[in-house]
């Protein structure tokens, strides 16, 4: 992230403007990522279930980031409808296995579903009902190329420093909803706790780290 910000150049516009570093709406990565039928099934049963899956440029980044670690193991926090867990999946080495948990055992039965209507064999999955901080003590130390984490923002301190025991050597942590923590209008608690979140991420001696603007923002941190 960098330490000034861009000079304002006359006044705000609405809809899709460039600023001095590109185009400011978000909406062009989204229109610029393709979704199969699986990925969109996926999204409608989120729909249905009531729960907020990541954004099509979002998901397209950590199959992006997956495959780019030629990632063998794989952890996520909240599994949700199984939209993220497709583009992991999906950007993954064939041989590799998911390990995702949820608080609901109901949406990891959906999530099987869209993992097998995507082609998935059972095998690559391993949804592990409960809490985060109840489940990731029982994983095992450096194991993981990369832990996504959409959890409840207001564990994230909690979840990164789970991340770093699990994730090996040149591994990443990649928390959801980045950018929305940094709204100063917001007071409450986890956005509170999100915000020391960057904070602590961005200063982490330990951590090599980077803010993407897409969906709710995407930080990523390699761990070195």
């Amino acid at each position: 992230m960098s330490g000034g910000e861009p000079q304002r150049r006359g006044r705000p516009r609405e809809g899709p403007t460039i600023t001095g570093y590109g185009p400011s709406d978000p909406g062009l990565a989204d229109a610029y990522a393709v979704e199969d039928e699986v990925l969109l099934r996926a999204r409608r049963q989120s729909e249905l279930a009531t729960v907020r899956p990541v954004s099509p440029a979002s998901g397209a980044a950590l199959q992006l980031l997956a495959a780019a670690l030629d990632a063998r193991s794989v952890a996520e926090i909240g599994t949700g409808a199984g939209v993220s867990g497709i583009c992991l999946l999906r950007g993954m080495r064939p041989d590799g296995i998911l390990t995702t948990v949820d608080v609901q055992p109901g949406l990891q039965r959906m999530a099987r579903e869209m993992f097998a209507g995507a082609g998935f064999a059972a095998s690559r999955a391993r949804c592990i009902p409960g809490a985060a901080l109840d489940v990731l003590p029982r994983l095992a130390d450096g194991q993981y190329d990369l832990v996504f984490c959409d959890g409840d923002p207001a564990e994230s301190p909690e979840y990164l420093a789970e991340s770093l025991r699990l994730l090996r050597p040149g591994g990443m942590v990649c928390f959801e909803g980045a950018v929305s923590a940094l709204d100063t209008a917001v007071f409450e608690a986890q956005s509170h706790a999100a915000r020391e979140l960057v904070r602590t991420v961005r200063e982490h001696r330990a951590l090599l780290s980077a803010l993407l603007p897409v969906g709710d923002g995407l930080l990523c941190a390699v761990r070195r």
